[in-house]
């Protein structure tokens, strides 16, 4: 398997949102929109990666799709997790950063992915 900019973007980012809950958990005593973030927010390189060794182009479109999703259902936790001041603005934005850099590259593997197939 090739190096994946987009997986390894997405793991990293995987790792922060670990970092965040657990911070979260244990300094804010906050359970239900920090779990709500860690399954959407590790979501999106679990399924990055299974469309890595997916078995058809169409495959791989189903998982970058749900990737997609995931990174955008992230950003809103992220963006709850602010307004509510959970999380402060030098931990949040950040984050939020690199979860829209993770989701334009999402699209364009979507977009790109789609002419290939003739799906536009």
């Amino acid at each position: 398997m090739k190096e994946s900019l987009v997986y390894n973007k997405a793991f990293k980012f995987s790792i922060n949102i670990v970092k965040l809950y657990k911070y979260l958990c244990e300094e804010k005593r906050e359970y239900i929109l920090s779990k709500q973030l860690l399954r959407s927010g590790t979501s999106i390189g679990a399924n990055i990666k299974e469309g890595l060794f997916s078995q058809s182009k169409r495959d791989f479109l189903w998982k970058m799709n749900i990737a997609l999703k995931e990174c955008s259902e992230a950003s809103y936790w992220l963006e709850l997790l602010s307004a509510t001041r959970y999380i402060d603005p030098l931990k949040y934005k950040p984050l939020l950063d690199d979860c829209i850099e993770l989701n334009k590259m999402l699209i364009a593997i979507v977009k790109t992915t789609k002419e290939k197939l003739n799906m536009s």
